[in-house]
């Protein structure tokens, strides 16, 4: 065991990872051996009890989302964890023996990573740690997306699609509980009802019916103000005819593809705006100002029980492999979460 002074709690000199051995199928993740990461100015290291396994990761491990320059190119997102040690300069009052979650670019699935202080937030009390784990990805994706960039406001009408993915499950409760009024996807009747569980006030079942219609009849054609979208393709045409006059489209992944061919005069007429993001290569402040916002206005909700992250299973982390199969089976409801330490 090390320890560096009273900067630093006692640990090993190495630490069990998961790398991506391979691009490609889930067999690509494989256990390994390495040096313990020692933080740099403003970072602070964690040993990791639980990481998230996120959508993301999958893209990187099929070779399409390489880490950003400077960031580990071990997959995972977001960890809850302890503090062990503090890197140099201004820590923003971290201190040693912290109970955190953190968003992280890139080496969460470890038993410890280093982030960036200004995106380490206290573990919401009552949660364990498994729990914590699950919150960063998805509720600074879904805050930056659908309350920042998309201004979504009380009383107004929002629609995202796969309500019962990570991202789905937090928008449908952090929309509900700022006052609007709910609509989703999803792909089985059991998901629908899992979404009107959460708050959503029509869950269409795009298996069995037009979503288009549905929405259309829902508002008596008046359309949705604000859409999140995951899926691209020819759902960016199909989301455009439900958007209502001045309403706004946040595109945040593509899993059909990025790439459509589409009328634009609806856009116009209607005084659409269409954006999206990536959270992944954004600055530090970046994210650290999205971390101040969820602390100051979303973290009471946690820690009142008025929303909180879906956990499907917990996976440990030397089966990432079975976690990363199960994610692209597409059969969880919620987040996938991997075990590191007791």
């Amino acid at each position: 065991m090390i320890a560096t002074g009273d900067t630093a709690a006692p640990r090993p000199e190495t630490m069990t990872c998961v790398e991506i051995a391979t691009p490609g199928g889930p067999e690509g993740l494989v256990p390994k051996t390495r040096p313990v990461p020692e933080p740099g100015e403003g970072e602070v290291l964690i040993r990791v009890h639980a990481a998230g396994v996120n959508r993301p990761d999958v893209i990187q491990r099929l070779g399409h989302y390489p880490a950003p320059k400077g960031a580990s190119d071990l997959p995972g997102l977001e960890i809850a964890g302890e503090i062990v040690g503090l890197g140099s300069g201004d820590t923003g009052g971290l201190s040693i023996g912290d109970r955190v979650c953190a968003l992280l670019a890139g080496g969460g699935y470890a038993e410890y990573a280093v982030a960036p202080a200004p995106q380490v937030l206290p573990v919401p009390a009552g949660y364990d740690m498994v729990k914590a784990a699950a919150v960063p990805e998805t509720f600074f994706t879904v805050w930056h997306n659908v309350f920042e960039r998309a201004a979504l406001k009380a009383g107004e009408r929002f629609l995202v699609h796969g309500g019962t993915s990570g991202i789905g499950t937090t928008a449908i409760q952090l929309a509900k509980a700022f006052g609007a009024t709910v609509f989703t996807t999803a792909g089985t009747d059991e998901k629908c009802a899992a979404c009107r569980d959460l708050g959503a006030d029509l869950a269409i079942n795009y298996s069995t019916e037009d979503f288009v219609e549905a929405i259309k009849a829902a508002t008596e054609k008046a359309g949705v103000n604000v859409i999140l979208d995951m899926v691209g393709g020819d759902y960016l045409p199909r989301n455009v005819s439900v958007l209502a006059p001045d309403g706004r489209h946040v595109s945040i992944a593509f899993l059909a593809r990025s790439t459509v061919e589409m009328n634009f005069m609806p856009v116009m007429l209607k005084r659409l705006t269409l954006t999206g993001s990536t959270l992944r290569p954004q600055p530090v402040a970046v994210k650290g100002r999205i971390a101040a916002a969820l602390r100051e206005q979303v973290w009471p909700l946690l820690e009142a029980g008025t929303v909180g992250p879906v956990i499907h299973e917990t996976v440990p982390l030397a089966e990432a492999a079975r976690a990363h199969t199960l994610m692209e089976s597409s059969a969880h409801i919620g987040k996938i979460i991997l075990t590191v330490a007791p």
